[in-house]
């Protein structure tokens, strides 16, 4: 709806601001009466509550005296509001946002300032020099903090814990027949990784990689196939005319959480020479390119075939082929070490496109989950999870993916909005249902529903023993770079580096760090954190329940 102000600029002489753009014509009162000095503009399509350009017409009989006052004052008027759109314009552009931009009023009828510098009287101008820093006088923090706790503990209130009904391998192999008919069920008792041999049915001219969707969809990963396809002939075992390629699949997984260091593990752990990564660092095949899913909201391409995924080991598989092959048994038992790895950090969480692909869902919860493949072939698989508080990873998320308007203001909003939508859903449904909307999650301005680390693994431990698990603290791997490593290459049973191979592991920086642009908005509000820990709080106290360690409370950090 479009507002109209009344204009009085005298006691004896009124001039109206005609409404227009609806069928009815109807006017409002001023920014006296209605407490309100904003009415709407559209930029780009969008409605923006931007101080509009009046239209002042004359009313009634005049002298050709008050035409001419008329006259002027309505070229003053015009005047006025060029100047206004000007400033609006510019304001515009120069933030570079494309909704919801608001320009105070030069009336002043009790304007709303809504950044925190704003509110504790720093100039706008100033906040490219000086950061947001956290006020706990934010106006709209202390009014929706009494709402966000009663919002808090409904959710609290109806959280439980419930174990989840497993399909059986017959399920599963009605979902997946394709998968079931490429990987066996038994691997290369000589291997450390699960490999396999396969019948290779092309000739020395066909091209392996010519379908791989990976190839084809990104030009990134084309080099790497390049490199691949110019070896892969004579890397083929040859026996009665048939020709045969070495298939492997990882023997660990790092699984996640996006935002909590499994970066910075993998490029330390990669340098290691006996673990070999796949040609990408993170596939997201079994939990997003099996379904065809790219970016969810793009919509489904073709599904990612399991040889895709397979195409991505195979600079591995070359190698521990050649040691299977090779006369020398110094060389068949270095090679025969070589762990493979596979490190997308969305395996252990995303599980968007079932709601796509399985109807047979029981009180809106998933049927299947992504573990419940992995453990169909691998069921001896090593799992790491590399885990931070979850409250200091939604906010690195956050700044991470938010394209525009970054700010501690901001993100309180969202977060507060995503706690009303989830609570929303847990009075309709169960925990694991609301953890796994896809819908929900797709509503969600942030990704709260990640740091909800309790969930998943727990339903993770439904099918890998806890033994197959090493959780790591991202605090700590920050702390004690070496600590961590060895940890991880005890638990892999990795041999040992020599002194400057080690020293190049722990002594460089770490990977994907925030970017500069994200450490000048500062922290978020003190508000907005107690509001995330006292939701967290509960999820954190089973995680620690079940992992048998205080620390993952992140009650002292």
């Amino acid at each position: 709806m479009r507002h109209c102000a009344q204009l009085s600029p005298d006691h004896t002489h009124k001039q109206r601001a005609g409404c227009r753009g609806s069928p009815h014509h109807s006017c409002q009162g001023g920014p006296a009466g209605q407490g309100e000095n904003r009415v709407v503009f559209r930029v780009d399509g969008k409605q923006m509550n931007l101080l509009a350009v009046l239209e002042v017409r004359a009313e009634g009989d005049e002298s050709w005296g008050g035409l001419l006052r008329f006259r002027k004052g309505k070229r003053c008027s015009l005047v006025f509001g060029l100047v206004i759109m000007t400033l609006v314009m510019a304001s515009y552009i120069l933030s570079g946002a494309h909704q919801e931009l608001l320009i105070a009023s030069p009336f002043h009828y009790g304007a709303f300032p809504s950044s925190p510098s704003a509110v504790d009287g720093e100039h706008p101008g100033d906040t490219k020099e000086h950061p947001p820093q956290p006020s706990v006088n934010n106006i709209s923090s202390v009014k929706d903090d009494p709402s966000v706790k009663l919002i808090i503990d409904s959710i609290t209130a109806r959280l439980e814990f419930t174990p989840r009904q497993l399909p059986d391998r017959d399920d599963l192999r009605r979902q997946e027949p394709h998968m079931f008919s490429v990987i066996p069920s038994k691997f290369l008792p000589d291997s450390r990784s699960p490999c396999w041999y396969e019948e290779f049915l092309g000739r020395n001219t066909t091209d392996p990689y010519l379908t791989n969707s990976y190839a084809l969809y990104s030009k990134r990963f084309r080099a790497t196939f390049d490199a691949l396809r110019k070896a892969f002939w004579s890397r083929l075992s040859h026996a009665a005319g048939r020709h045969f390629r070495l298939r492997c699949l990882p023997r660990f997984y790092i699984v996640g959480q996006p935002k909590c260091g499994t970066t910075d593990l993998y490029d330390r752990l990669r340098l290691h020479p006996e673990v070999k990564f796949s040609a990408i660092k993170e596939p997201h095949w079994w939990t997003r390119k099996r379904f065809g899913i790219v970016r969810l909201r793009d919509g489904l391409r073709d599904r990612y075939p399991v040889e895709d995924y397979l195409d991505l080991f195979d600079l591995a598989a070359h190698q521990i082929h050649q040691g299977l092959q090779a006369g020398s048994a110094q060389e068949h038992s270095k090679t025969s070490r070589i762990t493979i790895g596979e490190a997308s950090a969305s395996t252990m969480w995303d599980n968007n496109a079932w709601t796509f692909f399985y109807d047979n869902s029981s009180d809106g919860e998933p049927p299947f989950l992504t573990q419940d493949f992995i453990h169909a072939f691998q069921p001896d698989a090593k799992l790491i999870v590399m885990l931070r508080d979850p409250v200091e990873r939604l906010y690195s998320d956050y700044l991470y993916f938010a394209s525009s308007n970054k700010s501690a203001d901001d993100f309180h909003g969202k977060v507060t909005e995503a706690l009303q939508l989830f609570e929303n859903c847990m009075r309709d449904y169960s925990l694991r249902a609301c953890v796994y909307n896809n819908t929900l999650n797709n509503a969600m301005p942030v990704r709260l529903q990640v740091g909800l680390y309790a969930v998943y693994l727990l339903d993770w431990l439904t099918v890998f023993n806890k033994e197959q698990f090493l959780v790591l603290r991202l605090e700590d791997h920050a702390s004690n770079v070496k600590d961590t490593m060895h940890r991880v290459f005890r638990f892999l049973d990795l041999g040992p580096l020599s002194g400057k191979q080690e020293a190049l592991m722990t002594k460089s920086p770490a990977s994907n760090a925030r970017r500069p642009e994200d450490r000048n908005l500062g922290p978020m509000w003190p508000v907005t954190q107690r509001v995330l820990q006292d939701f967290y709080g509960p999820f954190n106290a089973r995680l620690a329940q079940v992992l048998a360690d205080a620390a993952f409370t992140w009650q002292k950090t």
